[in-house]
């Protein structure tokens, strides 16, 4: 069930376009940020609030990468696996952060924190090799400079904010 005032802001946004394919995204968002992740139950009021589909909606969340259909670590580590910062990662951002974390591309830590995901661009490739937590941009990444990040996000995991969505 959703809370009242969420239902009624989600309804005024598509009340207001012309086009809910406008907004749908915004529509997703913020279901995903209300659920923690993009879940079965969010798209089912997603698809009686806008009149989309199921298919429609899965086809949406299965081509952004920012949409998350599973659970996910309360940080989310987008590691830029374009070709810029493919070419300057050294030895492996993701091999290195996937063997630092103890997990494999798309795992989520055993204590719930970190998931790693690949994203195809980043926009960020004058700091390559680059990746983005919770929203946050990261660059010209190192092994030292990913640890201290980590050890960071870490330390600080109680006071930085939740960033389920852009």
């Amino acid at each position: 069930m959703l809370p009242r005032e969420l239902e009624q802001e989600i309804a005024e946004m598509v009340r207001e376009t012309d086009h809910v394919e406008e907004k749908i995204i915004d529509v997703i968002y913020l279901l995903q940020r209300h659920f923690g992740y993009f879940s079965d139950e969010a798209m089912g009021h997603a698809a009686r609030l806008t009149g989309k589909t199921l298919v429609e909606l899965e086809e949406l969340a299965t081509f952004y990468d920012f949409i998350y259909r599973e659970p996910l670590g309360r940080f989310v580590i987008h590691v830029c696996d374009g070709v810029t910062c493919w070419m300057h990662h050294e030895n492996g951002l993701f091999d290195y952060l996937c063997r630092k974390l103890g997990v494999e591309v798309g795992e989520t830590t055993a204590d719930g924190l970190f998931t790693v995901l690949p994203t195809a661009c980043l926009g960020n490739c004058h700091n390559a090799p680059a990746m983005l937590v919770n929203g946050e941009h990261y660059g010209r990444l190192t092994p030292e400079k990913v640890d201290r990040i980590l050890d960071n996000l870490r330390e600080n995991a109680d006071t930085i904010p939740l960033c389920l969505c852009r």
